[in-house]
């Protein structure tokens, strides 16, 4: 239970561009919805590290998660929460988020450093804060308290 809601977390065990695989089940439910059901988290690299962005609907953006996610649900009608994970000598170097073997790929296949994990870890509280807006009044209401608040 979350925020008073019965919750289900789902972590893919595979790699990342099968992660929709995960969601065949849920789409076959009839009363299941990747609309009002379904919040995805994900790493962001077009997103500075310590922020996070909700989204109703969208685009993949490159990333392939979200990709096989799309390709499981058939839409791309469903919510998510981008987590921002560019690093600050990343920041607008929009060659080097989408350049393959780049500085940025090896930056996303490394583990964080400590100041990496140390800005994640002062996101968490606004993290679950978004999630538990989200579970009990839904996308819309969650986006605009969290998206047009500072971060």
């Amino acid at each position: 239970m979350v925020a008073g809601v019965k919750t289900r977390l789902l972590k893919p065990q595979t790699y990342m561009n099968l992660s929709g695989a995960v969601l065949r089940p849920y789409v076959r439910r009839p009363f299941w919805s990747a609309v009002t059901d379904l919040l995805v988290i994900v790493d962001d690299v077009a997103l500075p590290l310590g922020t996070f962005r909700l989204r109703a609907q969208g685009s993949a953006g490159g990333h392939n998660g979200l990709k096989s996610i799309e390709g499981a649900l058939g839409t791309r009608d469903y919510p998510r929460l981008r987590v921002g994970i560019r690093p600050p000598e990343n920041e607008g170097d929009a060659a080097a988020a989408v350049a393959p073997g780049g500085p940025l790929t090896d930056f996303v296949l490394a583990p964080f450093r400590a100041a990496e994990r140390d800005a994640l870890e002062e996101l968490q509280p606004r993290l679950r804060g978004a999630v538990e807006s989200w579970l009990a009044n839904g996308i819309q209401r969650a986006m605009t308290e969290f998206n047009t608040a500072a971060q």
